[in-house]
């Protein structure tokens, strides 16, 4: 496989989009705005009119898109993926979206000779830029193996997770991880503040024992420092806990901790949903 398309080329995609191309695929991109790309254009990308044109003229067909309505709509909308790609050609999709939306797009898939992968990532855009991502990857395992030098163009840290939809639910997973350890961060911040602690002096002091985490690395400063500049966007973190609460309900799961995580970020969601996920710490000023 030497040709990848690319639908998706945001915070996230232009840098996955580079590290392909570094890898020494061709680069076919779409996006609905052509200036916002003019960039990647310029480094050796080609761009196409519709999805369905880029995705008639490569070997794999990639998206990373915000929500699951435009992961419907770039699969199976008018001059879509589903109905464009030529028989053969995976079909990636990376966003973080349903597990029953993965699913579908697998079994349509199939019907029309296609190999279909949902395969999420995680890392944030610094994983996206240094070629670091986890990508989690659910369908079958010869398409994953099949795919694997196409995933180690961006990630380092690749694990085929199951059958269809397994990738997605891993992912859910993953946040449900992350709301409650970046709302520790939140909370235990705001308590040093009221008690008068000196905040760097208490990353400092804690990021290397029991409570360090990954997102106590990737957070802490930026949030002492007022730094709200999305590396992952508040509104779809908000989306992927949707997801999650939706999917733990279907099996009779009452996670509470995401729960309360998730009506916190609601109360910002109007006035902070393009900013970081970090900007969780507004619910406590």
């Amino acid at each position: 496989m030497k040709k990848i398309g690319f639908v998706g080329v945001g915070i996230m995609g232009k840098s996955m989009v580079r590290n392909l191309m570094k890898a020494g695929y061709e680069l076919h991109i779409y996006a609905r705005t052509k200036a916002k790309v003019e960039d990647v254009i310029a480094e050796g990308a080609m761009f196409h009119e519709t999805v369905g044109d880029c995705a008639a003229n490569v070997d794999a067909m990639i998206s990373i898109v915000g929500y699951p309505k435009d992961v419907e709509k770039v699969y199976f909308g008018e001059n879509g993926i589903l109905d464009s790609a030529k028989e053969g050609t995976y079909v990636i999709d990376m966003t973080t979206s349903s597990p029953n939306l993965a699913k579908r797009i697998y079994e349509a898939a199939k019907e029309k000779g296609l190999h279909a992968m949902d395969a999420p990532v995680t890392g944030g855009d610094t994983g996206a830029k240094n070629g670091t991502l986890s990508i989690l990857v659910g369908g079958d395992r010869e398409d994953y193996e099949a795919c694997h030098k196409i995933f180690e163009a961006m990630g380092t840290n690749i694990n085929y997770e199951g059958g269809p939809g397994c990738g997605q639910h891993t992912k859910m997973a993953n946040q449900i991880m992350i709301a409650g350890a970046l709302s520790g961060v939140c909370e235990a911040l705001s308590y040093a503040k009221a008690q008068g602690l000196d905040l760097q002096v208490l990353l400092d002091s804690v990021a290397t024992g029991a409570a360090g985490s990954k997102q106590l690395d990737a957070f802490g400063e930026k949030i002492i420092h007022g730094d709200f500049a999305p590396g992952f966007f508040m509104k779809h973190f908000i989306k992927d806990m949707n997801l999650a609460v939706e999917e733990a309900d279907d099996k009779g799961l009452d996670l509470k901790v995401l729960k309360q995580v998730l009506a916190n970020y609601r109360t910002l969601e109007e006035d902070y949903g393009d900013l970081g996920t970090q900007t969780l710490i507004k619910f406590y000023e």
